[in-house]
């Protein structure tokens, strides 16, 4: 990973210790404006370079790497009589620290097999029902020996597209399984796409998700978490402007940059200092051979990753010195948690440069959404368009992302939807990561959610959304 900390990444460190407490639900998260940035005037010279100077040094350390690992094994054994000193399991301590810290995190698993329905435990089969070179749409389907009796509404989960896999969802999709028929966005890594597939910027964005609302042939209710929040938002009211029979029964934003002029985060305050022309210059690089996607133009996962270290470096040292401790100690329940939450936390893919650029202009310096200038294949996206979908706008009272009434600027929007379909929710005591995960997320933010679904859920007929007469 690279190490380089400029003035940036120091200032929103000092800030961030300043406003968080302990505890996973205030980790910043999945957002953009994270990124470290290059020493000097940070040149194409500089910058170009900077992905393939990142795969030398993880080559480089290959070899090291597969040596900790022997020796970790070497001093678990028990067989080894080292094994059971303190001496032996400092050094098999040592040695995962190291091999952990130096690992490239593949995406993870979903780990989702089986949930709970009215008592009843039921399977869950996960299975790909919609792609696109960027995008895979997963469906979780529940095998029902007996068919519930509860509605079980359906519900399109849009992931962020900002760092970290879809599976950093997982909460939420356990959250949600229960009582719906879940689908969740799958992004894909963009060195993973060859050049050949073309480019991805943030009308492909809202194209796609147009797109995936189609193929589920209507009656469905979509959920932003975060970043997703404007594309969705402004999807939805093109699909109304175009009186699409296929627009959601209900829409729900959650921690979303909807008008990042409220209460202004680090984040927000940074991208217009800074301006586009210096992450253009600062962050963008090509992949570098051999992967598919072979000089591509991207926002690499390992910068954006360095971005989230470094806002709360202290605690992150602190976490790995704890794993440390709890491994020598034999601690293994302390030692699980700290793995799982890292194997997700560290698993990082890149972003298309253009995609990045646009959503950092368009959202965090120009406001172009609540300003009334956002357009989507140069058509305008008027959000006072939405008549027929329910509206839902989640936060978090403590979220540094998305500070506290950037979703909520929604209402002020959507001014065509009625105030009997309009509903606005502050959780308190929980910051970005809190929104849509962890123990408050399950006992007070989801069961609301669904609620709010349930009550919005008849007003559609058939597979399409009656169409509204002209005007």
């Amino acid at each position: 990973m690279l190490t380089l900390v400029d003035d940036m990444t120091k200032k929103r460190h000092d800030i961030a210790v300043q406003k968080v407490g302990p505890g996973p639900d205030h980790m910043p998260i999945g957002e953009f404006g994270g990124a470290a940035a290059l020493p000097g005037d940070g040149s194409p010279f500089l910058s170009a370079p900077m992905y393939w100077l990142y795969e030398m040094g993880h080559a480089a350390l290959t070899p090291s790497r597969a040596f900790a690992d022997a020796g970790r094994i070497f001093f678990k054994n028990p067989a080894n009589p080292f094994a059971h000193t303190t001496a032996g399991k400092a050094a098999a301590a040592a040695f995962e620290l190291f091999e952990r810290t130096t690992r490239r995190y593949s995406q993870p698993d979903w780990m989702i097999d089986s949930t709970t329905v009215g008592g009843e435990r039921v399977p869950v089969h996960i299975s790909c029902v919609w792609e696109r070179p960027f995008c895979r749409l997963l469906r979780f389907e529940r095998t029902f020996e007996h068919l519930p009796k509860r509605p079980q509404p359906k519900m399109l989960i849009v992931a962020p597209m900002s760092g970290h896999y879809a599976t950093l969802l997982r909460g939420t999709v356990e959250a949600f399984l229960p009582n719906h028929d879940v689908y969740i966005t799958e992004w894909v890594d963009a060195r993973m796409v060859p050049l050949a597939d073309g480019g991805f910027d943030l009308d492909d964005y809202i194209d796609y998700v147009i797109s995936m609302l189609h193929a589920l042939n209507g009656e469905t209710h979509i959920i932003a978490v975060c970043q997703p929040s404007v594309p969705v938002l402004a999807a939805v009211a093109r699909m109304e402007a175009e009186n699409d029979p296929y627009v959601p029964l209900s829409m729900t934003l959650m921690g979303g940059p909807i008008d990042t002029r409220e209460h202004p985060t680090v984040v927000n305050t940074l991208a217009e200092e800074r301006g586009i022309e210096w992450f253009r210059r600062h962050v963008i690089t090509k992949v570098p051979f051999p992967h598919p996607g072979f000089m591509r133009d991207v926002y690499p996962g390992f910068v954006q990753l360095n971005g989230f270290m470094t806002m709360n470096l202290d605690r992150h040292l602190e976490a790995h010195r704890n794993l440390f401790k709890h491994l020598v100690s034999g601690d293994g329940d302390s030692a699980t948690k700290h793995r799982e939450f890292y194997d997700e936390y560290l698993a990082v893919m890149d972003l298309s440069a253009e995609f990045y650029l646009q959503t950092v202009e368009t959202v965090f310096i120009r406001h172009d959404l609540p300003l009334g200038k956002m357009t989507h294949r140069g058509k305008p996206v008027d959000p006072s368009k939405i008549r027929r979908v329910a509206l839902l706008t989640v936060e978090g009272e403590h979220d540094d992302i998305s500070g506290v009434g950037q979703t909520e600027a929604t209402h002020k929007l959507c001014t065509s939807i009625p105030a009997d379909m309009k509903a606005h929710y502050l959780q308190l005591g929980v910051g970005h990561y809190g929104v849509f995960n962890g123990s408050r997320f399950r006992s007070e933010i989801a069961p609301r959610i669904s609620d709010f679904i349930l009550t919005h859920n008849g007003r559609g007929k058939g597979s399409k959304r009656k169409a509204l007469p002209e005007g």
